[in-house]
């Protein structure tokens, strides 16, 4: 078994993805605009917005499978899934005297084992009468910042047709944001602890690379231009702790543009560099490199 596909042991994860003439990312208090950190001009994309995009692919990939149906999903109550948890093994769901803690229990080991977002992001899953108390995933990734800062525009836009009957207008006026070129840069972490409570498997490890491995082109869209993964790095230990801190070997994987003297605009204006020599007891493996 390859060593990023160990669930008995850390992961650490460097993720590279850019974006050309398209918003990442929009941010609904501000009229859509990329989100950006407003001292440095960096670019965000949250993620919340990359789990969205691994829930999608999962879902469109097996999403009727045994363990990999998603429990986050546009228009389908949480409540209803809960209830299903209960209903599904025979059990009660409002509150029994010395049942309870044991209805609770068996209701988040089914959720943990049917879907595959609660078992590897985690869940609150006590939201209604049938309760799942609350799962603290083993994945968790960083929101993404642009490597450089970048300069979004709002590009006006018009249609060819009026919106009510009876306008008398030709056309109508519209915006949409854009970002030039962003290379971001995410983190993810995956600890081994938290996955022996969820019951991460080897082929859970296996599906989270190719979701994000495909997540972008799945997820194509006007408003969002080309979007790409351009690196994915998984650090693997030998232990469940590991055996050095996260941030002294995601620091050892650095990109930097080859000229400053001119705006990136495309991948190729980056070189990324990665460490010839780690810690005892850590491997690299480039998924996409």
């Amino acid at each position: 078994m390859d060593n990023h596909l160990n669930p008995s042991v850390r992961h650490d994860i460097v993720m590279f993805f850019d974006v050309r003439d398209g918003n990442p990312n929009g941010d609904p208090d501000a009229a859509n605009q990329p989100r950006f950190d407003p001292e440095t001009g960096h670019g965000l994309v949250t993620d919340v917005c990359i789990k969205r995009k691994i829930r999608n692919y999962v879902d469109a990939l097996d999403g009727e499978g045994a363990r990999n149906k998603i429990f986050i999903q546009a228009g389908k109550p949480l409540n209803a899934t809960l209830e299903r948890a209960y209903t599904t093994q025979g059990l009660e769901g409002k509150k029994e005297k010395g049942k309870s803690a044991d209805n609770v229990r068996l209701a988040q080991a089914w959720m943990c084992e049917n879907f595959f977002d609660v078992r590897m992001f985690g869940a609150v899953l006590s939201t209604g009468d049938h309760q799942a108390g609350k799962v603290q995933g083993p994945v968790q990734f960083t929101f993404a910042r642009s490597v450089d800062p970048v300069m979004p525009a709002d590009n006006t836009i018009t249609r060819v047709v009026a919106t009510r009957v009876g306008d008398d207008k030709e056309t109508e006026m519209g915006g949409k944001w854009t970002v030039p070129y962003g290379l971001y840069r995410m983190h993810g972490f995956f600890s081994a602890h938290f996955a022996e409570r969820t019951g991460v498997s080897v082929e859970d490890l296996e599906m989270l690379y190719a979701a994000l491995c495909g997540m972008f082109d799945l997820d194509r869209s006007a408003a969002r231009g080309e979007m790409a993964l351009r690196g994915l790095y998984v650090l693997s230990h030998e232990s469940k702790l590991g055996e050095a801190p996260a941030h002294s070997l995601t620091e050892q994987i650095v990109v930097r543009r080859k000229n400053d003297a001119s705006p990136a605009r495309k991948f190729s204006d980056y070189e990324v560099r990665t460490p010839s020599e780690l810690p005892a007891g850590v491997s690299m493996t480039a998924v996409v490199a």
